[in-house]
């Protein structure tokens, strides 16, 4: 992924349904890029853009949060349903040797937590987040991945 992929990736992160279905408020523009300015430059972290004929779709990463070696990815609306995200985490883990994996998934989100487990995750427990600037309060799914 490289800072000419944004543009379009900052058009899919604004989109409403998408965050309804995160659990997530948009980020500002400015906001976003430095939070992708971050992303790049961070040599521990692993970010590919995802591409399905031709175009790009969406994204995905892996990184550390809190400790833990986390996934996360994001998919345009008009490319939901297609198999595109697991397509995508699985080249991700095929190619990402860390181990263990985490991820964690709005509850409601029953289509990502669904690609995750067709990857191997297994669901170790729910928990509630709060709400943050960032994130909606909600109850959150918890992944792992040995």
């Amino acid at each position: 992924m490289t800072r000419g992929d944004l543009s379009w990736f900052y058009e899919f992160q604004c989109d409403l349904e998408s965050n309804e279905l995160a659990a997530v408020y948009p980020r500002s523009e400015a906001d976003f890029h430095d939070h992708w300015h971050n992303i790049l430059t961070d040599s521990k972290t692993t970010a590919k853009a995802i591409i399905a004929d031709q175009h790009p779709v969406g994204s995905i990463s892996c990184f550390c949060c809190d400790g833990q070696n986390s996934v996360g990815y994001w998919i345009g609306r008009p490319f939901w349903g297609q198999g595109i995200a697991s397509t995508a985490l699985r080249l991700l883990l095929a190619i990402e040797t860390r181990r263990p994996l985490f991820a964690r998934v709005a509850r409601e989100n029953g289509a990502s937590i669904r690609v995750l487990q067709k990857c191997g995750f297994e669901i170790t427990g729910y928990e509630f987040s709060p709400g943050t600037d960032r994130f909606v309060e909600c109850e959150e799914a918890t992944l792992k991945l040995e």
